[in-house]
């Protein structure tokens, strides 16, 4: 129970009542100019309230005297937006990817929606910019699977990679040679330390002296006899220092054993065909170009 109100000795303030360990709490007015904005403040609300939507009703909602729709604006900002772009979209519509990256004001154009683009639809996999992370290849360097120019650009984006929903996609098949027993595991070893050779890395020089030759046999038809890859059927090149799945020793005999093959969905027919090719501007600047 409060104690007793009293006034205090040395303010002279009455006291609520209250008492904590001793201490006792003065009963102080807020300030005026306090009181007057705290009013306000209610009195605002109030004129809020019924200005704009606010409160539900059974059915839906109190819509508010100004009929204010943030849906309807947002609406209208976009339509005013796609009108403002449709010449230019018109225009990358109309051209092909050459003609586009050689015009000055269409490429500044398509590259800054292209990018736009690709954060929302490729940054997921392949990271902002491009840099690539874990299993997804990075799109900033000069090292292109299945080709870096405009046209294989847009040819993968648009078909995808092993996306068997398309008829005409990027395909390609590494034979899973130790889990289809096509090689021994002591074959594998040794093919892995002739591939660390191929950038100057081999632990073990006989072995990969032996794996030179199951190279040769197995894996040159698509990987080339130099191991420098074939971007026709989509085989990395093996003798530089980039890889998808890890280049260290047991990397490598992990994918010869038992290979991943990475998946890329088809955008043709999920994104509008000028933004495709916006994307494709974006991409084949991220690495230079070819």
């Amino acid at each position: 129970m409060p104690a007793k109100f009293e006034r205090d000795e040395i303010t002279g303030v009455e006291t609520t009542g209250h008492e904590w360990d001793g201490i006792k709490e003065l009963n102080n007015p807020l300030p005026k100019w306090w009181v007057f904005v705290f009013y306000a403040t209610i009195v605002w609300s109030v004129i809020w309230w019924i200005l704009y939507p606010s409160f539900p009703t059974l059915r839906s909602y109190f819509p508010g005297i100004l009929g204010y729709d943030q849906r309807t604006e947002l609406a209208q900002i976009l339509e005013e937006a796609r009108a403002r772009q449709a010449t230019w979209m018109d225009r990358i519509r109309s051209m092909d990817v050459q003609a586009i990256a050689a015009d000055p004001e269409l490429l500044t154009f398509a590259t800054r929606g292209g990018e736009v683009v690709f954060k929302d639809n490729c940054a997921p996999c392949h990271g902002l910019g491009g840099a690539g992370q874990l299993q997804y290849p990075t799109l900033a360097d000069d090292d292109w699977l299945w080709g870096g120019t405009l046209e294989d650009i847009l040819y993968t984006l648009t078909h995808g990679i092993r996306y068997h929903e398309d008829p005409d996609t990027r395909d390609s098949q590494m034979p899973a040679f130790g889990a289809d027993g096509i090689l021994t595991p002591d074959q594998i070893r040794d093919v892995a330390q002739y591939v660390l050779s191929l950038s100057g890395r081999a632990t073990d020089e006989e072995a990969a002296g032996r794996g030179a030759e199951v190279f040769a046999q197995q894996c040159a038809a698509c990987h080339g006899e130099d191991g420098k890859g074939m971007r026709e059927v989509g085989a990395p090149n093996l003798t530089d220092s980039i890889w998808l799945y890890g280049g260290e020793f047991e990397d490598i005999v992990r994918q010869v054993t038992w290979p991943r093959h990475g998946v890329m969905p088809a955008w043709g027919g999920r994104l509008p065909e000028e933004s495709i090719k916006m994307v494709t501007i974006y991409v084949h600047q991220l690495g230079g170009g070819e």
